[in-house]
């Protein structure tokens, strides 16, 4: 099957993502009741991830490689633009390939040679592999491996909501950090850890969109850093901030909050823009320094606001941290340690007030969700960079 250079992580995680992808496959069937797709076999997933690894390490003028492979065959994508000649699945012509396919949302289709010059009618365990085009939609549960830096490939999973995708593993070099899909049943995550975890939850079911999820992702992306805290409108969240705020809002500003309750009338697709486009507002305006206030309704209250210790609270000296990563182990840290000044301060916010949660982007791309346990007594520090990529 592999062809071409071989890679040891491959190797490795191959036949744990066989076992997943095949219960994923099987959750899909009992959800729906309809036949699932199969499940990639341990070969072809290896040699999928051998050839975007070594692919992700070229330069193609200058240019680091950015794509996104779906093991889906053509019938099944919807428009796809097809190759008179396929490629095939080698480093160097993914990365030739690349400029054409790094925008979001844009996948090349991966899928069997059945031997005779066709594509294959079913998966062939094993079998030849090659790419016939290019797509935009891919079938539920279809293997997906995206490239996110040079060495760092994201597997993931199309749950077939909404256009969801749903992170499974991440491979750097020859670390291999597979997701715990199980976590949020283990400690009392906030809403928006279950919904990057792909965890059904009781806040799922009262909202059409998760905005929170939506609100980490844009804040990693523009790559500044950035911390969002979420107070319940009633709070004394005032008593943990330093007055006057900079960039008080007032009214609040509420497009966001109207948009999260889902579209109201006209195009699904212009609802759908129209709340990117509030997401991305206000995920920008956590490139300030200091902090946006953001209601548990998503209304803005402020941003650039400084963060101060409550009168009569102690300062917070650890948390607990914990990782949504098969085999870790919670472990407890000074706050400051995660990130700096930022991660302190949001710690220390979330502390005082209690019945709030902080999101905190590094300019790293390391990623933090701040909650109060009540079970320990003790702000837990939830770090979800591996859902975010």
């Amino acid at each position: 099957m592999i062809s071409g250079p071989t890679y040891p992580a491959a190797r490795i995680v191959a036949p744990r993502l066989e076992a997943l992808f095949a219960r994923h496959a099987a959750e899909a069937r009992a959800r729906r009741g309809v036949a699932p797709r199969p499940a990639p076999d341990a070969s072809t997933i290896e040699a999928m991830i051998a050839a975007v690894f070594w692919a992700s390490l070229r330069r193609e003028e200058g240019y680091v490689p950015r794509i996104s492979l779906a093991l889906a065959a053509p019938h099944e994508a919807i428009h796809p633009m097809l190759f008179e000649r396929p490629l095939a699945l080698e480093p160097g012509a993914l990365a030739r390939v690349a400029p054409a396919v790094e925008r979001a949302g844009i996948h090349l289709g991966v899928w069997f040679d059945d031997g005779a010059g066709r594509w294959a009618p079913a998966p062939i365990p094993g079998g030849p592999l090659g790419v016939w085009g290019m797509t935009r939609a891919v079938p539920d549960t279809t293997f997906v491996l995206e490239v996110a830096a040079p060495g760092l490939l994201v597997v993931k999973h199309h749950r077939g909501e909404s256009g969801k995708f749903v992170n499974v593993a991440v491979l750097e070099g020859d670390a291999i950090k597979v997701i715990d899909e199980l976590a949020s049943n283990v400690y009392r995550h906030p809403p928006v850890l279950a919904s990057m975890l792909g965890s059904p939850s009781p806040a799922s079911w009262l909202n059409p969109v998760n905005v929170l999820m939506q609100l980490a992702v844009s804040m990693r992306a523009h790559g500044r850093g950035g911390s969002l805290l979420v107070v319940p409108p009633d709070s004394e969240w005032h008593a943990s901030i330093v007055r006057p705020i900079p960039y008080a809002v007032s009214p609040p500003f509420t497009e966001l909050a109207v948009l999260s309750n889902g579209p109201s009338g006209g195009r699904h697709q212009d609802w759908e823009d129209a709340l990117a486009r509030a997401v991305s507002a206000v995920a920008g305006l956590t490139a300030v320094d200091g902090a946006v206030i953001l209601t548990s309704a998503y209304d803005v209250l402020a941003f650039g606001a400084k963060i101060a210790r409550r009168r009569g609270s102690p300062p917070v000296e650890q948390v607990k941290v914990t990782e949504p990563i098969e085999g870790a182990e919670p472990w407890h840290a000074d706050p400051g340690q995660l990130g700096g000044t930022r991660h302190l301060s949001a710690a220390q916010f979330v502390h005082d007030q209690r019945d709030a949660i902080a999101l905190v982007a590094s300019q790293d791309g390391r990623f933090t969700v701040f909650a109060w346990s009540p079970d320990e007594a003790i702000v837990h520090a939830h770090r979800v960079d591996v859902l975010l990529m």
